[in-house]
């Protein structure tokens, strides 16, 4: 592998807004970049201004933090590498075993075994116990939670180091154990309860774990915060603040005065002890930098220029968007809707590019849009490319493990009482 990467280790390679080419997004207008799909698929752009900014080579400043997409874009991967991942993985056989999710892009997903969210991928490892290597195409929470949920005798890979999350970076377990101290100086951290999405961090896991509380997933964030209103007054929901309030706010009834969003980086979280005494949701100042960035003006400016058509929005979205949209869920939510969607539909799809271009190309009889005017695809996601992944898969042929993820026992523990308390959810 030296010839391919100079040296022992791949090189950390940051695309900034993933790969993407100028035929990739089809442009209705130059004023916006919310994509018009025929019946016949996916169709190409004009090379506008307004593209030049969805590849990258602009910034959007009304985003929210995390979406900046400077630089140049990265060259295609070497068409030779498919091959040698094709080689490699043969050679690897029943030994290894391949995740894919579903923001990845296609060069990954088309060697993946199996492709889900991060929640479904890890259990999905852990049924395969005879698998001696499992190489997580995803991001580094992702990988923890597949090594706390599979056997010791088994070996988490994620190919390149530097794919991270933005939003699991947003809370450290400092931050938090110091947030805790501040509940417990209000007088409330006995009557809280933590939860924490599944995109969160090991030890963010393993702290709700500590404090008796439950993870979970976009999927059944209701029935998790349900049950945690069941043993508490409140909850510290971390580390998506829209996940929550939507989640509480529209699922569950509750009021935008009764949540509360804690700012690690003021003091006391920005918050009186008064204001932690009267809120049900204490929401931690976290989101998605790609779901984050959609607005309400991206829902009204495609429902002016497309009549009829249905918006589809993660749960991550902010609260006015989620409000604005015909259906929210989850990613696998979101492709069954489009699965039982009726020929001839058409469907703004508020998510991740690279899900919602493989959707377009998956149903040529419905018109799949994307729901914004400009877009980076998920830039930590897209670190997964192919070079790392030959990189990681033929070195493991040669005998070499690289990148494995392992999380500390305790951490691990904690962190294990927290998700099969979401997995025993009623």
């Amino acid at each position: 592998m030296r010839d391919l990467y100079h040296g022992e280790k791949p090189p950390v390679r940051a695309p900034p807004c993933g790969k993407i080419t100028a035929t990739d997004i089809t442009l209705p207008e130059e004023r916006a970049l919310t994509t018009t799909v025929e019946p016949t698929g996916w169709t190409d752009p004009d090379p506008t201004p307004a593209a030049l900014l969805l590849l990258g080579r602009a910034t959007d400043p009304d985003s929210e933090r995390g979406v900046d997409c400077p630089g140049a874009l990265p060259a295609a991967s070497d068409p030779s590498l498919a091959e040698r991942a094709r080689v490699a993985r043969a050679a690897l056989g029943d030994r290894a075993f391949l995740l894919g999710h579903h923001y990845q892009r296609d060069e990954v997903i088309e060697f993946a075994d199996v492709t889900g969210d991060s929640f479904k991928l890890a259990q999905q490892a852990a049924a395969r116990p005879e698998a001696e290597f499992i190489v997580f195409c995803g991001v580094h929470f992702m990988a923890e939670s597949a090594d706390i949920l599979t056997g010791a005798h088994q070996r988490v890979i994620l190919p390149d180091l530097a794919a991270g999350c933005s939003m699991a970076d947003m809370a450290t377990f400092d931050q938090v154990s110091e947030a805790w101290d501040v509940l417990a100086d209000a007088g409330v951290a006995d009557v809280t309860v933590p939860v924490s999405y599944m995109n969160s961090s090991a030890d963010i896991k393993g702290f709700t774990g500590r404090h008796g509380g439950t993870i979970c997933t976009s999927s059944n964030a209701e029935r998790a915060l349900d049950w945690a209103f069941g043993r508490g007054e409140k909850v510290l929901f971390l580390p998506d603040q829209h996940l929550g309030r939507n989640t509480a706010v529209r699922d569950l009834g509750l009021s935008l005065d009764d949540c509360v969003l804690f700012d690690p980086h003021k003091p006391g979280g920005g918050l009186t002890g008064q204001q932690l005494r009267d809120a049900k949701m204490i929401l931690w100042r976290g989101h998605c930098s790609v779901h984050g960035r959609f607005t309400l003006d991206s829902v009204n400016d495609v429902r002016e220029r497309v009549p009829g058509v249905n918006v589809l929005v993660h749960p991550e979205c902010r609260h006015e968007v989620v409000a604005a949209a015909d259906q929210v869920g989850s990613t696998e939510y979101i492709i069954k809707a489009i699965e039982a969607a009726p020929t001839g539909s058409a469907w703004a799809i508020g998510t991740e590019l690279n899900l919602v271009k493989r959707l377009a190309l998956a149903h040529p009889d419905k018109r799949i849009m994307f729901l914004d005017k400009a877009v980076c695809f998920c830039s930590t996601m897209n670190r997964i490319d192919l070079p790392h992944l030959v990189w990681s898969l033929e070195s493991l042929v040669a005998g070499e493990v690289v990148n494995q993820i392992t999380v500390e026992p305790e951490t691990a523990r904690y962190a294990r009482a927290a998700l099969d308390q979401m997995l025993a959810l009623p």
